[in-house]
């Protein structure tokens, strides 16, 4: 069973950015759509952006322009780069499948401070 392990997380102000990487142990070239989700204190998670095994990008409209989201077949990893970073971005960020039995990782939690 592949399992994910999301890093790259931290503080950072305003305007700041950040890159999150997301490493699996197994090949991820199955999952077809492979997604970065974030979810805030008392909110749902939601998905921010994904990715086809092809490299066909889709983003919500709250990141758009803002972030990017690429990924590796060949070395099992995936990254979603974070420019112009404002408070409400602040959140748990995790990797996932859009579809697959995987289990979610810990995440890797992102703070932005006005």
């Amino acid at each position: 069973q592949v399992q994910l392990v999301e890093s790259g997380g931290g503080l950072v102000q305003a305007g700041g950015a950040l890159r999150l990487s997301c490493a699996a142990s197994g090949s991820i070239v199955s999952f077809n759509i492979m997604g970065w989700y974030r979810q805030a204190p008392g909110k749902q998670r939601e998905l921010v952006a994904h990715i086809t095994s092809g490299g066909v990008t889709n983003y919500a409209d709250s990141v758009k322009g803002r972030f990017t989201i690429s990924r590796d077949n060949a070395k099992n990893t995936m990254s979603l780069q974070m420019n112009i970073l404002k408070p409400e971005d602040t959140a748990v960020y995790s990797c996932h499948p859009i579809v697959g039995p995987v289990p979610w990782g810990q995440g890797t939690p992102v703070t932005v401070s006005s």
